[in-house]
C-alpha cells in the first residue's frame, strides 16, 4: 500500500528541494553588498518616482464592487433557471418555482438594505 503513495512523496520531495534550493541560489547569487539609494529607485521613463505608488480608493467603491459581483450572480443563476424552468415545471418539479422566488426575494430584500444605507449613494 505505501508503493501507492510512492508518486506523491516524490513529488513532495521534489516540490520543497525546488523551494529550498530556489531559495539557497538566490541567497548565494543575490546582491551583495550595501545598497545605494540610486540603485535602488524606480526607473519610469526617467523620471523621478514622486509620490505614493498607488492611490487609495473610497471604500465605497469596493462596496459597490461587492454589490454588483452579488447581482450579476443573481443574473447568471436566473438566465439558467429560466432556461430549464419550462421543462421542469412540465415534469412536475414545482419546488424550482418556490426555491427561485426565495432567491429572489432574499437578494431583493439586500438590495433594498443597501439602497436604505445609502450604499449606492456616491455623494455621502
Amino acid at each position: 500500500m505505501l508503493s501507492d503513495f510512492f508518486p506523491v512523496f516524490l513529488q513532495i520531495l521534489l516540490a520543497v528541494g525546488f523551494a529550498v534550493i530556489a531559495l539557497v541560489m538566490s541567497l548565494y547569487l543575490g546582491k551583495r553588498g550595501k545598497a545605494q539609494g540610486v540603485k535602488n529607485d524606480a526607473y519610469e521613463c526617467g523620471m523621478l518616482p514622486v509620490g505614493d505608488g498607488a492611490p487609495r480608493f473610497s471604500v465605497k467603491f469596493y462596496l459597490v464592487a461587492m454589490l454588483f459581483v452579488i447581482f450579476d450572480i443573481e443574473a447568471v443563476f436566473s438566465y439558467v433557471w429560466a432556461v430549464v424552468f419550462k421543462d421542469l415545471i412540465l415534469e412536475g418539479h414545482t419546488m424550482v418555482l418556490w426555491s427561485m422566488l426565495t432567491f429572489l426575494s432574499v437578494l431583493t430584500l439586500a438590495y433594498l438594505y443597501a439602497l436604505k444605507k445609502g450604499a449606492l449613494s456616491w455623494k455621502s
